[in-house]
C-alpha cells in the first residue's frame, strides 16, 4: 500500500507539474501576443494586393541590390558597386510609382525617393572617388532610411482590390514590375 500511495503521489505531482507548465506556456503566449499587438504603433498603409506586392517586390530588390553592393565592396570592385547602385537609383523609382502616389502618404513617397537618390549618389561617388570606406558610409546612411521606413509603417491589405483583375488598368499596373 505504501508503494501505491507513493506512485499515486508521483503521478499526481507529475500531472500537476505538466498542467502548470501548460498554463504558464499558454499565459506567456497570450501575454506575448497582446504585447506584440499593443507595441506595434506603426502607421498602417492600407493597400490592395497588387499595390502591396509592388512595394514588397521593390523592397526585396533594394535589399538584394544592397547585398550585391556589399559583396562588390568586399572585393573593392568599385565598377560593380556603381553598376549595382545605379540599378537601385531613380531609374528604378520611376517604374510604376505613379499609381501609388494617391494611396501612400507623401512622407512615405519622399523617403522612398530619397533612398533611390542616395543610390544614384553612391554610384556616382563609387566611379569618381573609388573609396570603399566612403561608399560604406553612404550605404549605412541609406540603410538608416530603410530602417526608418520599417519602424514607421506597416502594410495591411484591403479586402477589395482597387484595381480590376483584368482590363487596361490592371495591365498598366502590372506592366511596371
Amino acid at each position: 500500500m505504501v508503494s501505491q500511495s507513493k506512485s499515486q503521489f508521483t503521478s499526481n505531482f507529475t500531472r500537476e507539474t505538466k498542467l502548470k507548465k501548460l498554463i504558464v506556456t499558454a499565459l506567456t503566449f497570450a501575454a506575448a501576443t497582446a504585447t506584440a499587438s499593443e507595441i506595434d504603433k506603426r502607421q498602417v498603409l492600407m493597400l490592395n494586393e497588387p499595390q502591396r506586392d509592388h512595394i514588397l517586390t521593390e523592397m526585396r530588390t533594394l535589399l538584394s541590390g544592397t547585398q550585391r553592393i556589399l559583396e562588390a565592396l568586399s572585393k573593392e570592385d568599385m565598377v560593380a558597386v556603381a553598376e549595382h547602385a545605379r540599378a537601385l537609383g531613380m531609374g528604378m523609382a520611376h517604374k510604376g510609382e505613379n499609381h501609388l502616389q494617391s494611396v501612400l502618404p507623401k512622407e512615405f513617397m519622399q523617403l522612398g525617393m530619397s533612398v533611390h537618390k542616395a543610390f544614384d549618389e553612391i554610384a556616382a561617388d563609387a566611379e569618381a572617388r573609388k573609396d570603399p570606406r566612403h561608399t560604406l558610409r553612404q550605404l549605412s546612411e541609406s540603410m538608416m532610411k530603410c530602417s526608418t521606413c520599417h519602424v514607421t509603417y506597416q502594410i495591411r491589405v484591403t479586402e477589395q482590390p482597387d484595381v480590376p483583375s483584368g482590363g487596361p488598368a490592371a495591365e498598366r499596373f502590372h506592366g511596371h514590375h
